[in-house]
């Protein structure tokens, strides 16, 4: 798509700044709305998808989702419209960043951060499944995190709204490292799909990766559905258990044996959230504790006034000071309440503030032990974009072993693409970072796409790391919109990045209308089948001899689809009709008659002797019930009285007697 350029006024509202985000279906600008003064962001849909019928309605869905759901944790839609041949989305303007970027720079996060960020995906999620919407791409890259660790989650393009949804039965929408296991395999969603995604951002923000990864897309689906997460304690031993736990559930395969919803999924955060709490309060106490129980031992073995400074054992006997003087068993009892018993609970006390300090003493001496016998854990270095060797001397500097798995990449070969642990994890030293190194782009063999939607086609044609050209084809197997065929073909293996010609089906082949007319019917018809028409055939009277074709429709020249049906018209030749009797008939009731029935009129005079034939049809020719051509003439000869003349065929015709 072109650029939109800056200072371009969108819609007649709204002012490009900037370009902020570019994205595989739309990118993203920073822009004024010049009618309220303020920021938005402008998600304008690349024009190559404008004219696809699919993406403009996900496009038009994510609008309509996300405007329904007024939220804090949910981005605002402002306005959606129609600008230079494509379509754009205005909403509110985050000055965050995506929850991807921060685990990126800083690793795992902090418990509380990670369930604080995690409590507002829930309440965003479990707003939007109340009123039917179920996002079904919940990842970190659409979750935008501001300064105050406030959350937005966006990007509803595939959210599925009430009864209806866009993707066929069986394809998979999402991103393939957040996807529900049932989405993996293209079944139905349901609001605990978007909880399992939430389970992988948890997982994510906690432990700085990814529960799956894979060389492709496929492979991490594959994995989601037959594989086991790691385990997060084993990642992080220092994650409270039930964080572990709750992560765990949310990350099951079965749909049932997740929590129930969004709202059980905030509480038990919320409930974490304060253990940690109480146990930051408990764990900030010891020292204090100790200490008091420090002091109070000195002040509860400390002799009376007068007394020898010594310090008592537990049944009072003197253990430092040297020996009582004389008189020192009255000396303690004047020091009471008269029977003894006040030593006794000094004595006492300081037997059990003793006890307390040799306990608290022997539990910090055991923590001390401990993390002295403990292996070093130290943040891993981050190595990805280095060449190997260069990746290989930063680890061995920070006391880490390099173990190298070659993948495919766009990259230079040799680099290094990905690293686990991710960098800032802290591991222990003298442990082995995994750093996948690229071989380069390679080769990949091409995808059938054959009958596929064009959408689909060509993302699938991109994700082999193919380049696409689409060019329209008649088709007379596959409806118009889908994939035919690429060039090269299926199965070929070509260079990663090779641009791929993608056909799509225009329908059924077009064929132009041979000129029929004048032909035979037989010669007609195998004309029109040979270029693929379907023929119907009609007959109709006509001066032209009988099986000739007369007309055609549609007309030659005419563009049609393979199968279409042309009307021929074929001639029967003239129409015959029966000649009427008009003998005895007075000359113009004759002659109107014949005319009716479709025939001509000549007159003849013949003359009569009986006054009663005078002007009267004596005769006739053809004679009546002969059947004739429409347009054939009749000879009618009128009687015409004459004294002396006999009957006669010889009369002559009367001037201008002949009739058209």
């Amino acid at each position: 798509m072109t650029e939109v350029l800056g200072n371009t006024l969108v819609d007649g509202r709204y002012r490009v700044i900037e370009r902020i985000g570019v994205g595989g279906m739309a990118d993203v600008y920073r822009a004024e709305d010049v009618q309220l003064g303020r920021d938005v962001a402008l998600k304008v849909l690349h024009r190559r998808f404008a004219q696809d019928a699919e993406f403009v309605e996900r496009f038009r869905r994510e609008a309509r989702a996300a405007a329904a759901l007024v939220h804090p944790n949910v981005v605002t839609i402002f306005n959606r419209g129609e600008y230079d041949g494509t379509y754009y989305i205005a909403m509110e303007y985050l000055r965050g960043r995506p929850l991807k970027e921060l685990i990126a720079e800083r690793g795992p996060l902090p418990e509380e951060q990670a369930i604080a960020i995690a409590v507002q995906i829930a309440r965003a999620a479990g707003f939007a499944h109340e009123h039917g919407v179920i996002h079904r791409d919940l990842k970190s890259q659409n979750v935008i995190v501001d300064d105050e660790l406030g959350v937005k989650v966006t990007d509803f393009g595939i959210a599925r709204a009430g009864p209806s949804d866009i993707t066929e039965t069986g394809s998979i929408m999402g991103t393939a490292q957040y996807l529900s296991p049932e989405q993996a395999q293209g079944l139905a969603v349901t609001p605990r799909s978007d909880l399992y995604s939430i389970g992988v951002i948890l997982f994510e923000m906690l432990t700085g990766r990814l529960p799956f990864s894979g060389e492709s897309a496929v492979t991490v689906a594959l994995k989601h559905i037959s594989e086991r997460p790691p385990a997060i304690g084993e990642l992080r031993p220092d994650v409270s258990p039930r964080l572990a736990g709750l992560v765990e559930r949310l990350l099951a395969k079965d749909p049932a044996e997740r929590p129930a919803s969004a709202a059980e999924v905030v509480r038990e955060l919320e409930a974490i959230r304060l253990e940690l709490g109480k146990r930051s309060d408990a764990t900030s106490a010891m020292p204090a504790i100790a200490a008091a129980a420090l002091s109070g031992g000195a002040a509860a073995g400390s002799t009376p006034t007068g007394a020898p400074q010594g310090v008592a054992d537990p049944v009072g006997s003197p253990v430092a000071g040297g020996a009582a003087p004389p008189g020192d068993e009255a000396h303690r009892h004047d020091a009471g309440d008269g029977d003894g018993r006040q030593p006794r609970r000094r004595r006492l006390g300081a037997w059990l503030v003793g006890l307390l300090v040799v306990v608290l003493a022997g539990v910090l001496g055991w923590l001390a032990a401990s993390a002295l016998l403990a292996p070093e854990r130290v943040p891993v270095p981050r190595v990805v974009g280095k060449q190997l060797f260069e990746a290989r001397q930063t680890l061995e500097r920070a006391g880490f072993g390099a173990r190298e798995v070659r993948v495919r990449s766009e990259r230079p070969a040799g680099e290094v693409v990905d690293q686990d642990p991710n960098p800032g994890v802290r591991a222990e030293r003298g442990s082995t970072v995994t750093l996948e190194v690229s071989e380069g782009p390679g080769e990949v063999r091409i995808p059938s796409v054959a009958g596929l939607p064009r959408g689909v086609a060509i993302e699938q044609l991109n994700d082999a790391g193919l380049k696409v050209m689409v060019d329209a084809i008649p088709s007379n197997r596959y409806r118009e919109g889908l994939a035919v065929r690429t060039v090269p073909a299926e199965g070929t293996l070509v260079e990663r990045g090779t641009r791929v010609r993608l056909f799509v089906s225009s329908g059924p082949r077009r064929v132009t209308v041979p000129e029929v007319v004048g032909l035979t019917q037989d010669a007609a018809e195998a004309e029109l089948q040979r270029r693929g028409l379907e023929v119907r055939v009609r007959e109709r009277p006509s001066e032209e001899r009988e099986g000739a074709v007369i007309d055609q429709d549609p007309a030659a020249g005419s563009e049609l689809k393979r199968g279409d049906t042309v009307t021929i018209v074929v001639s029967t030749g003239p129409e015959r009709v029966t000649v009427p009797n008009v003998v005895g008939s007075l000359l113009d009731e004759a002659r109107a008659s014949l005319r009716a029935a479709g025939l001509k009129v000549t007159v003849r005079r013949r003359a009569v002797s009986d006054a009663t034939d005078d002007g009267r049809v004596v005769d006739q020719s053809p004679s009546a019930g002969v059947e004739v051509e429409r347009g054939t003439n009749v000879v009618l000869f009128v009687g015409k009285l004459a004294s002396g003349v006999g009957g006669s065929d010889s009369a002559l015709p009367e001037p201008g007697a002949q009739q058209p």
